[in-house]
């Protein structure tokens, strides 16, 4: 059976776009994060939910692997393990941010930009924008069909 849907998520250009919509969003997430560790490790410090020995070492390590995944998506290198990265990332963003909305605590969550530059969303909405980041990971992931502009396909 061959709905309309499935026809339309299979479809190559969507899957291009999808990935560079990803790769642009994670490149353009790590780049502030990889030049201020030492902000960025505030922010992690900030949520309240790891050990404080793990925090300096999470700083450097996810904007890293934020700008990795991201060439990965864009370049098409092995995109449905740069996708698998990718929406393991946006699950634990998702579940951190939910757990402070949860707890009443709104602050900047680090995603983009480390100071607060006078125009914040909240986190409903961080939430609600993860989700869709993480509905395209899926589109990304679950493609089956020859990729466009890939350098290497398989996982």
């Amino acid at each position: 059976m061959n709905s309309p849907l499935k026809r339309i998520l299979q479809n190559s250009w969507l899957e291009l776009t999808f990935r560079w919509i990803l790769g642009a969003t994670f490149l353009y997430s790590s780049y502030g994060k990889i030049l201020a560790p030492a902000e960025f490790a505030k922010i992690i410090y900030g949520y309240g939910l790891l050990p404080a020995a793990l925090i300096n070492v999470i700083a450097i390590i996810v904007p890293l692997l934020e700008l990795v995944v991201a060439l990965a998506l864009i370049l098409g290198i092995y995109p449905r393990s740069a996708a698998i990265v990718v929406n393991a990332l946006l699950a634990a963003f998702i579940i951190s941010i939910s757990i402070n909305l949860i707890r009443g605590h709104e602050f900047n969550c680090g995603c983009f930009a480390l100071q607060n530059s006078g125009r914040q969303v909240s986190s409903s909405v961080t939430v609600l924008r993860d989700f869709v980041f993480l509905a395209l990971g899926m589109q990304v992931f679950l493609y089956k069909n020859p990729r466009r502009w890939c350098v290497r396909q398989s996982i």
